[in-house]
């Protein structure tokens, strides 16, 4: 039954005990009277007590009196009726009985009539005389009128509609055709309303010829219960309609009998009889397995906890090739003893819902992927109300979970700039503009910045509120990408600062303004003394900091209206502007000098930094941005060839110098092809006992029709146009070449030492290169001693490190020239297999005259034995120093003292004429 129809009949007012009984005579619900009398439990363990009752009251209709045991061993009356729907089919059955009036239970029937909700009424046939009970004439309003006493009076109350009934019965129970006289009808009550009365009674007393004399009976009202009856009709009716239109049905399931009830109506739109589903059991074969998964624990759930479930099932089988998807509530029923004996609920067939819902989600899951794909969220603003609403994608572009969010939360995430481009958009579309697109911004909750374009347009269909619709696309990617574009093609990505390209540009805008308002404009180009030696010695990750930090520093110097940028690897260029005096570009210069002068830390490591300046002032013949460069760079070089961390500024001089400089690197291109190079060579002698001297290759640059050129001034220049790689080679390959030459000759030497550049040390497979160059000449690389500076040494790298592995499993010798005078951290020596170390000459030349250039000879000597190694003097020149040196511990003295640098044959001669004079020393010792 409908719960509604249930609620309204038991929470009436009724002062009787009411029962609802289903079809079968089980109870279905009872109100607070019924309940405390504990008939349901009653009723449930004497259904078949009623059943005769059930019987002819369905049969017969009316009502029917029955006895049940009540409590404390008394017993409860009452009476049965049936509820039936408009064809007259039984559908339910109402049981009432009076009210118990005391705490033992006994009912106003057993204390009499007169007490009861009953009128009583005696006739008195042949007189037609009628006597009624008080609450006869009370329960119709007649109280304070007497009503006639006759029937012919009487039944003048009777309503029109009923008058033919209430006779025919009363004639027939008079005529003896009926044990009882039972009828019900309306009686019209004082306020002229009409009452629906219970009649019943019994002839009493008769003549012997059977005529009746007496008839006595009572009256009844059962108004309240046919209004429950009639609202129970109303409300089936309406809950078929509402069932059939919902595609709903009730059903009901005997859990002793495994009967299964499924509504008429719900089984015609499945398209099955009651026939084919009996029980339980027909239901089950029609199910899947997961449909019999959810009834299953639906079962579970109600033996268990006894509560009211629903689930969903699918059912297939029932004649058409798609399944049916049916959703069903399930209420248990249970007995006194609070065994389950009935499930009720009620089916509904959802069928086209589930396809409806499907196409829905495939329809949105097609949307959100085309949107997802996209990146496109779509959003509804109402305009009068300003709720909205966002797709799925739109919550993923803000980077927020899937729950309401009002506009005002939304606009708080973006600028204030993108909230008020925002607002002003929709109140210009509101007024009648057209559609907009705009570019917004915001931030996510973990700080992300977030672009987006917006397009937003006004909607007034019909029959809905005017809204805006605004479309969504994250265009992060493309807002960035355009950003680092114009960043990588304006800004110098390391450094931050303007590049070559932009600062060009600024500076032509700069040199522009200052001739055209009279001010005075410098140019100064800025080289980091250092940089490479240390971006080479300890990596790029530790040069690229350095840089940073140089560049900050440098740029807290400058004054705002100044141009700085960043040119190249290691140089800068700053454009002073509006000078008062041309000396102040030289006072900037060197407060920039002095700033790069302090110690730079990073990540534990203190490097120092120097910086060579070239200065150009605007003026006749320097009046745009290349001229100012090519002066300002003239200027640097002559700033380095000055000493370095200095500044110069432009003039005739340095003009010529840099073109010096050009044309060197320029003579450079091809001049090994052109066979200009040549080596000359150097003794190296040892200090004690007879050892064989080393020979040191020096390499020579002789330019047809310009002389020699100091390898001072060349071989920095062949390092930076790289060059030098080359020339190394050929260097290595000669020096192994002559020594084959002198070896074979039977001259005795020890090795055969070279120069290596810390550019040659960084080439890819330069070990490997060294040993087949020693292969192919036929020299043991155990005879090769290669002397590198401490710069090559001091960058720790693991290329490096298997350079040397190789070396040193080759015998190939290392040694470290102009010792003392580069990188104080010695750490490098424990690091590499390093044989000797050469005491730079500055050292040499100055320790006569100054002890504390001694003293560092004497130290270098002994941290050289210290650590294993030989230990060799270079530049000496006289015997004073020969003698100090070979006091102080030196291993091998190389100088002008024992002899310039020859040529091959000269060398040869000097190694006979020396192996001479060790044999002649050696005989003189004999003979001593």
């Amino acid at each position: 039954m409908d719960s509604g129809v249930i609620a309204s009949m038991l929470q009436h007012p009724l002062t009787s005990a009411v029962v609802l009984l289903d079809a079968h005579g089980q109870p279905l619900a009872a109100n607070r009277v019924a309940q405390s009398l504990g008939l349901p439990a009653t009723l449930g363990a004497y259904a078949e007590v009623l059943e005769s009752s059930r019987v002819q009251v369905a049969n017969s209709g009316g009502m029917a009196a029955c006895v049940l045991p009540g409590t404390g061993g008394g017993r409860l009356e009452g009476w049965l009726r049936a509820v039936s729907d408009e064809h007259g089919q039984v559908m339910a059955f109402t049981l009432s009985i009076p009210e118990p009036m005391g705490a033992d239970g006994t009912s106003r029937w057993e204390m009499g009539l007169d007490s009861a909700d009953h009128g009583l009424w005696d006739w008195d046939i042949p007189a037609d005389v009628v006597y009624r009970s008080e609450r006869w004439t009370r329960m119709l309003g007649y109280s304070e009128q007497p009503l006639p006493n006759n029937l012919t009076a009487l039944s003048g109350l009777i309503h029109p509609d009923d008058h033919a009934l209430v006779s025919a019965a009363v004639q027939a129970h008079l005529d003896g055709r009926t044990d009882t006289y039972t009828a019900e009808f309306r009686l019209r009550q004082h306020d002229g309303q009409w009452r629906w009365i219970l009649d019943r009674g019994r002839v009493v007393s008769r003549t012997a010829d059977g005529r009746p004399l007496r008839m006595v009976g009572t009256h009844t009202d059962v108004h309240h219960h046919k209004l429950l009856e009639q609202q129970l009709r109303e409300q089936q009716a309406q809950l078929e309609e509402a069932q059939r239109i919902a595609s709903m049905g009730s059903w009901s399931w005997d859990t002793l009998k495994d009967a299964l009830w499924v509504s008429p109506d719900f089984l015609q739109q499945l398209g099955v009889t009651q026939q084919r589903l009996q029980g339980i059991r027909d239901i089950l074969r029609l199910l899947g397995r997961p449909s019999v998964a959810h009834l299953r624990s639906a079962w579970r759930k109600i033996k268990h906890e006894g509560l009211p479930v629903h689930f969903e099932l699918e059912i297939n089988g029932l004649g058409d090739v798609n399944p049916h998807h049916l959703r069903v509530w399930a209420q248990p029923v249970f007995d006194g003893n609070g065994s389950m004996v009935r499930l009720l609920g009620q089916l509904q067939n959802v069928t086209e819902q589930r396809q409806t819902d499907a196409l829905i989600r495939w329809r949105t899951e097609l949307l959100n992927r085309v949107s997802a794909l996209g990146k496109i969220g779509g959003c509804e603003i109402e305009v009068d109300t300003r709720r909205m609403q966002w797709t799925e994608e739109c919550y993923r572009i803000h980077g927020l979970r899937k729950e309401n969010i009002t506009l005002e939360q939304a606009l708080s995430l973006y600028t204030q700039d993108s909230r008020d481009a925002f607002e002003a958009a929709l109140l210009r579309i509101s007024d009648g503009g057209l559609p907009e697109q705009l570019e917004l911004c915001f931030y996510r909750n973990s700080g992300q910045r977030i672009w987006v374009q917006v397009l937003i347009e006004l909607d007034r269909r019909e029959g809905l509120p005017p809204r805006f619709v605004a479309l969504f696309r994250d265009v992060t990617r493309e807002r960035e990408a355009n950003e680092r574009i114009e960043l990588l093609a304006h800004y110098d990505r390391l450094t931050g600062l303007p590049n070559r390209f932009l600062l060009r540009e600024q500076a032509e805008n700069a040199i522009r303004e200052a001739h055209e308002r009279g001010q005075v404009l410098a140019m100064l180009l800025i080289d980091l003394d250092g940089f490479k030696s240390i971006n080479d010695s300890f990596g790029h990750a530790t040069g690229d900091n350095l840089l940073k930090l140089a560049s900050a520093r440098l740029h807290q110097h400058l004054r705002n209206s100044d141009l700085f940028g960043r040119f190249s690897d290691d140089e800068f260029i700053v454009l002073l502007r509006d000078l008062s005096e041309p000396e102040d570009a030289g006072h900037v210069a060197r407060k920039l000098i002095s700033a790069l002068g302090e110690p730079l830390r990073k990540d534990h490591v203190t490097l120092k930094l120097g910086a060579s300046i070239g200065i150009a002032l605007q003026g006749e013949g320097l009046s745009d941005f290349d001229s100012l460069l090519r002066a300002a760079d003239a200027a640097m070089y002559a700033a380095k060839e000055s000493g370095r961390n200095t500044c110069h500024y432009y003039s005739q001089d340095v003009l010529m110098r840099a073109q010096r400089r050009l044309e060197l690197e320029h003579a450079l291109q091809g001049a090994l092809e052109r066979e200009e190079f040549s080596l000359v060579y150097q003794p190296l002698v040892n200090t004690v006992g007879e050892s064989s001297p080393a020979i040191e290759a020096l390499m020579r640059w002789n330019r047809p029709g310009h002389g020699q050129c100091s390898p001072v001034e060349f071989i920095p220049i062949a390092e930076e146009c790289g060059e030098i790689v080359r020339l190394g080679e050929w260097v290595i390959g000669e020096a192994c070449r002559q020594a084959v030459v002198w070896d074979r000759a039977g001259l005795n030497f020890s090795r055969i030492a070279v120069n290596v550049s810390a550019v040659q040390l960084r080439e890819r497979g330069f070990a490997e290169r060294v040993l087949e160059i020693c292969r192919d000449n036929g020299w043991s690389p155990s005879r090769l001693e290669l002397e590198l500076t401490e710069s090559a040494l001091i960058r720790d790298s693991d290329s490096l490190r298997r350079c040397f592995e190789l070396f040193e499993q080759n015998g190939v010798l290392l040694a470290v020239d102009d010792f003392g005078t580069g990188f104080s951290n010695l750490h490098y020596l424990n690091r590499f297999p390093v044989q000797r170390l050469k005491i730079d000459r500055s050292f040499v030349q100055g320790m006569l005259d100054d002890a504390n250039t001694a003293e560092v000879t004497q130290a270098i000597v002994h941290l050289g034995h210290a650590l294993g190694m030989q230990v060799v003097a270079e530049g000496v020149e006289t015997v004073q120093e020969d003698a100090l040196l070979r006091q102080q511990g030196c291993d091998e003295i190389q100088g002008y003292f024992y002899s310039r640098p020859l040529s091959p044959r000269d060398m040869a001669q000097w190694l006979r004429e020396a192996e001479a004079g060790m044999r002649l020393g050696a005989r003189l010792v004999i003979a001593s």
